[in-house]
């Protein structure tokens, strides 16, 4: 028999099976075998044919009773972690049975969805609705007509998906009153700064019971509204149904179905419920809450805290300054929220706190590949230029001031970005006056 720190004794021991073997040397003396909880708990052993002394060593009796211990612990362990995975699995079921019995799902009552907007988020939208009910009509109202003829004739958007194919139910429109027309479900995925003129031209389609869902990501500079207080005002409906939905989530990542969750905002729970119903699916969690304001300032400023992050990284300042300005960013978006009316659970969660980590620390974030350009010196405006989608954050910083003076809360990590981007502070002298703040007790 080996020694007891050789592998086969442990893997015989983990095992159950292991009990003191006769060897062949020990023939005309057998030994009895024994039930190996039993011979754990033994204090004479036989010891190997070449050792001179019957008993296995002080030391290697502690051994096997640690070991011993050890397993039990690991098998009670065990046993807990299965129970606890099993009992989740089982509520699960019935959760899903319970919601599958409701007559009212808004899927399976919905015929018509329109996407305004044809960008890369607005697509993506428009493909998740077309593959949870194939039936179902998805119409994409665009303003460029050669990437309408590709999504019709091609069922492809050549200029953000050329390598993705759309299902068939996905068309596209530039008529306004055509993809309107019967449409239950209104996605509204027009960037932020452009929405009210755009809303106000479309206004007299769009039925007044007609639930708008926006995934549109800022405030509007103008009226510091965020989209919920937009939408609305811009419809000339202060009734309007509307939803908000954000979380972390890139549309490349939506289209090759990922696993991704977001979160559906509105003050009416039952079209937060409808919004979900809409959306879900095998590869995207959906989850509901009331809380519209935390939501959307979180939506709306990550992008701001993702233009710092960028500038950091740009200016290759290490990790160490990046957790810090993060986390500092993460304090003020909160601060600010609930002030607002947000709640500070909601700013923890995925459409947080998940929504900030991917928009800070991802290649793919347009806001923040705008802070990484800033922070190796390249001007603004040649960014800018450069680019052929929106970095919501490069507007939204403009009206983080106006919040902060309004609603009395310091904010000197997304001010400086303002700050940067207006051309009134270098990434230089920014980072250095932050460093020289003093330093107060963490709230």
């Amino acid at each position: 028999m080996g020694s007891i720190f050789e592998p086969e004794f442990l893997d015989r021991l983990h095992s159950g099976n292991y009990a003191l073997e006769r060897s062949e040397n020990q023939s005309s003396n057998p030994v009895q075998r024994e039930d190996p909880q039993t011979v754990l708990q033994s204090s004479r052993v036989l010891s190997p044919p070449e050792h001179s002394e019957n008993n296995i060593g002080k030391n290697e009796k502690l051994v096997i009773s640690g070991v011993a211990e050890n397993l039990d612990c690991t098998e009670e362990q065990s046993k807990i972690v299965r129970t606890a995975w099993e009992k989740l699995v089982r509520w699960s079921r019935s959760w899903q049975l319970l919601n599958a019995r409701k007559n009212s799902h808004a899927l399976l009552s919905t015929r018509k969805v329109v996407v305004l907007g044809g960008g890369s988020f607005g697509t993506a939208m428009a493909v998740i609705l077309a593959r949870n009910k194939p039936e179902m009509e998805v119409m994409l109202l665009i303003r460029d007509t050669f990437v309408c003829k590709s999504i019709n004739e091609q069922h492809m958007n050549v200029r953000y998906f050329p390598q993705h194919q759309l299902p068939r139910n996905v068309a596209a429109t530039t008529d306004a009153k055509e993809a309107i027309w019967n449409a239950q479900f209104c996605i509204h995925a027009i960037p932020v700064q452009a929405s009210s003129v755009f809303l106000r031209s479309i206004a007299e389609y769009v039925p007044a019971h007609l639930p708008i869902l926006s995934v549109s990501k800022g405030l509007e500079i103008s009226t510091l509204e965020m989209m919920s207080q937009l939408i609305p005002r811009a419809l000339g409906n202060p009734r309007q149904p509307v939803a908000v939905i954000s979380g972390p989530s890139f549309a490349i990542e939506l289209m090759d179905k990922l696993p991704t969750a977001l979160v559906a905002a509105s003050r009416d729970k039952e079209l937060a419920r409808a919004t979900q119903q809409l959306l879900a699916s095998q590869y995207l969690r959906v989850n509901m809450s009331t809380d519209v304001v935390g939501v959307e300032m979180a939506g709306a400023l990550k992008n701001v805290l993702a233009i710092a992050a960028g500038i950091v990284e740009g200016m290759k300042l290490g990790n160490n300054c990046m957790a810090a300005l993060v986390a500092q960013g993460c304090s003020e978006i909160r601060w600010l929220a609930e002030k607002m009316g947000g709640k500070s659970t909601t700013l923890t969660g995925v459409s947080g706190s998940g929504d900030i980590m991917l928009t800070c620390f991802v290649t793919l974030s347009r806001n923040r590949s705008v802070g990484v350009r800033l922070g190796s010196g390249e001007k603004l405006e040649d960014i800018l230029s450069s680019m052929s989608q929106v970095a919501e954050g490069v507007a939204t910083a403009g009206a983080v001031i106006s919040l902060a003076k309004k609603y009395r809360v310091k904010m000197p990590v997304l001010t400086a970005v303002a700050k940067i981007l207006a051309n009134q502070l270098t990434p230089k002298t920014a980072v250095l006056a932050l460093m020289s703040l003093p330093q107060v007790e963490e709230v």
